[in-house]
């Protein structure tokens, strides 16, 4: 499709909407672990064959999954223009102003986050994404992210993850002592025993720079982050299925790693925050009510937060209630549970037609009214990317012994 075919399509298309964008859901396949099949999909639909198995599904996603066995554009977004096959990256590229507000395309190429749920039947392997420092030296970008846990959702058997490593590592300089052995016999899982593993709480997440290590846990995790799919993982075997080693190696430049092998990983860490002992004190993120927008029939929580990279809300609208939602930018919804209407527009959780929207710039800024025309709650999960809430987004208060100290004093 021409790209002023495509630019006029999504000019109509804002215009006919109103500023509101639908987007069809995007199913990613994965080989190297198996699916909890919470989806939503019908169990035939999960297995792909070759592929693997449906385990996550991207949102608003301009991202293209990186996977060994290649499937077109998998990862990809594509608008719901009826007719027409327009991929979200191909329209923000081409309609950047109309899409992003003129303003903030002139310092954003893109969307920059990818906001996914994914769906593991049991914990995923022990691994890091790059720092962008890191990810450059493999045409790359770095993977900073974010979860939440839905409500509702089975948890799975193993709902904790593990994150960082016992802070003595770190402190005592320990790391390529306790590390490399493990790495370099590649045979078992047993280097979790080097990490501390923290609760999936339904309703609450956790924030994670890039750079540190961490095995998500069996819960249903909605994730926000950069949008890029590099990664080192650290564990050989999970649930007696055995990871390649090439994993370990997988966006580290072949270079650095002909000339150090295993430390090459080693050296790609942040070992300040992997080694941090109030790990969970400084990346835990609980719900944070937004009270300027939450009364009895409508409450709105900050869920992602901590970072300018990415921000996310929460909001949950009572049966029979309306909220006219004003926010700064550009964002994509995901309708998670209940029915109603987007500025008319019909939304319900689990319709894979209807729960999934692109809000443009302008249309962000005057509002959309969300209205709950159902019997339960109706849960928007909005995703917003970079600076966008810069002016407002809340930050977790730094945690360390010299905190802890003052508490302890006034406790007594």
């Amino acid at each position: 499709m021409e790209k002023d075919m495509v630019l006029h399509a999504i000019k109509g298309e804002i215009a006919r909407n109103n500023g509101v964008l639908r987007l069809k859901p995007s199913w990613v396949a994965r080989t190297f672990l198996d699916g909890g099949k919470r989806l939503g999909l019908r169990d035939d639909e999960y297995d792909v064959g070759d592929r693997g198995m449906i385990c996550e599904r991207w949102l608003g996603s301009e991202t293209e999954a990186d996977n060994d066995v290649k499937f077109p554009n998998e990862g990809l977004s594509y608008l719901d223009i009826g007719g027409q096959e327009i991929l979200l990256r191909d329209a923000v590229r081409i309609a950047a102003g109309e899409i992003m507000g003129k303003g903030y395309a002139k310092n954003h190429r893109n969307l920059g986050r990818l906001a996914k749920i994914y769906d593991y039947k049991g914990r995923i392997f022990y691994h890091f994404h790059q720092t962008q420092a890191e990810a450059s030296k493999v045409g790359a970008t770095s993977k900073e992210e974010a979860y939440f846990y839905p409500e509702g959702v089975a948890l799975g058997p193993h709902p904790e993850t593990f994150f960082g490593v016992h802070p003595y590592i770190v402190e005592q300089n320990k790391q390529y002592e306790v590390l490399l052995p493990c790495l370099r016999e590649w045979n078992s899982e047993s280097i979790l025993r080097h990490s501390r593993a923290f609760l999936n709480v339904p309703g609450e997440g956790f924030h994670l720079p890039a750079g540190v290590l961490h095995a998500p846990g069996s819960a249903v995790t909605i994730e926000l982050q950069e949008p890029s799919d590099v990664m080192s993982v650290f564990q050989s075997v999970v649930e007696g299925k055995i990871i390649s080693k090439s994993m370990l190696y997988k966006d580290v430049d072949k270079k650095t790693v002909s000339e150090k092998q295993e430390r090459a990983v080693l050296d790609q860490l942040d070992w300040a925050i992997n080694g941090d002992p109030y790990f969970y004190e400084n990346r835990h993120t609980p719900p944070v009510l937004i009270s300027e927008h939450s009364n009895e029939d409508v409450q709105e929580y900050w869920i992602y937060y901590n970072t300018t990279r990415f921000s996310g809300k929460r909001l949950v609208v009572k049966p029979g209630k309306k909220f006219l939602s004003k926010d700064l930018g550009v964002y994509n919804i995901l309708v998670w549970t209940g029915e109603g209407k987007a500025d008319g527009f019909k939304i319900e959780g689990k319709d894979f037609g209807n729960d999934e929207l692109l809000i443009t710039h302008d249309k962000a800024l005057a509002g959309v009214v969300y209205e709950n025309t159902g019997k339960t709650d109706l849960e928007i999960l909005k995703f917003f990317g970079p600076d966008i809430n810069n002016p407002v987004v809340p930050y977790i208060p730094k945690y360390s012994g010299d905190n802890r100290m003052k508490e302890d004093t006034i406790s007594i």
